[in-house]
């Protein structure tokens, strides 16, 4: 068995969340240890190794670590042996295979064009554990000039990779709406300021309001939790909607942003209620740089991406990395796997992670 799919067994049997890691990071830092790498912890729960070539700019590739909070049904011999915590996203193929590729780079050390960097980060599904790492300067002070990463990805031909130029991914933003109103029995409803009904009110708008962009301007808003009221013969006094917004252009995020706060205000003056509009931060959308996508296309050659026609309504915290260096991340494909994040989330390691480690050597081997 290869050190990809012997490593993504032994991970799948350890997962942890957050960038609380311990295992995982102990795990990752004693193999590239073993491997003679200069390895060092940038943040909490991450693990960074470099491989100086001596060469004066340097590649990074990528791997996120941390699972999800998730009960695993596979039935695998290898299954979590964490209760109540899965690998239901990929997080350890990803890993696996940026281990194995290490192994590669050693081995071919008097080839390489570049210095390497291997980043293993954490919380890619809670708190963005890239952004802290950019925030460090190690992009800078090992002098990476490009960054490469992939993601599992069911319902693509399985061992394939896919992609596009540009937009990939979406920004993702939480919407958090809380409506505070008075409290009356019905009888008396007039004396109260109802927080059920102006969530609805917001609700609606919300909804026209994103209508508004153009068609061919993808967006995504939908609540998806709405509490209210604690019995049925009283005003509800709170409200609290809890929705996600996705956009691609930081132009349509801020026209979003800015209409939900009107609409906040707006259901203010017409209900009496007050309305609290909160979008937190956030991943920003994912954006391919199209002149290092076609370069890694054409040094793919056999294993070139297939192009995908649009950008997903998916988000990773990748783009935190491709906002301080150019980069491509690209989908591997598992066939027809389980959705990710379902707790029977499963795929052939056998041919994906090979195929997948295959590619990754082709980016730090054969590109410009």
């Amino acid at each position: 068995m290869n050190t990809a799919v012997t490593c993504r067994r032994d991970l799948h049997q350890i997962p942890e969340l957050g960038d609380q890691l311990p295992k995982t990071t102990a795990y990752v830092q004693a193999h590239l240890e073993a491997l003679g790498l200069l390895v060092f912890t940038p943040t909490q729960g991450s693990v960074c190794a470099y491989l100086n070539a001596d060469k004066p700019d340097t590649v990074a590739f990528r791997a996120d670590m941390d699972a999800l909070p998730i009960t695993e049904t596979t039935g695998l011999p290898y299954a979590s042996a964490h209760p109540g915590k899965m690998h239901a996203c990929g997080h350890d193929g990803h890993t696996a295979m940026l281990l194995a590729l290490a192994e590669r780079a050693l081995e071919r050390r008097a080839e390489l064009s570049r210095n390497v960097l291997f980043v293993f980060q954490p919380a890619e599904e809670t708190t963005g554990g890239a952004k802290p790492i950019c925030e460090t300067g190690v992009l800078e002070k090992y002098r990476v000039s490009r960054m490469f990463g992939l993601h599992i990805w069911p319902n693509i031909e399985k061992g394939r990779i896919a992609s596009r130029p540009g937009a990939l991914l979406s920004r993702a933003n939480e919407v958090d709406i809380t409506i505070t109103g008075k409290s009356v029995h019905i009888s008396r409803f007039r004396e109260g300021r109802d927080a059920l009904t102006a969530g609805m009110e917001f609700l609606r708008l919300a909804y026209e309001m994103i209508e508004l962009l153009p068609p061919e301007e993808r967006r995504l808003l939908r609540f998806g939790k709405m509490t209210s009221g604690t019995v049925r013969n009283a005003l509800s006094a709170r409200t609290v909607l809890q929705g996600c917004l996705r956009t691609y252009r930081e132009e349509t995020y801020r026209f979003c942003r800015e209409q939900l706060e009107e609409i906040g205000r707006r259901v203010a003056r017409e209900t009496g209620c007050e309305v609290d509009v909160h979008l937190n931060e956030g991943y920003p959308a994912l954006w391919n740089d199209e002149i290092l996508y076609q370069e890694a296309a054409a040094a793919l050659g056999a294993d070139a991406p297939l192009t995908l026609e649009e950008p997903y309504l998916a988000t990773d915290d990748f783009s935190f990395f491709l906002q301080r260096v150019p980069g491509v991340f690209f989908f591997l494909g598992a066939g027809s796997a389980p959705e990710l994040h379902a707790p029977n989330f499963a795929f052939d390691d056998e041919t994906v992670l090979p195929a997948g480690v295959a590619v990754l050597e082709k980016l730090l081997f054969c590109m410009p």
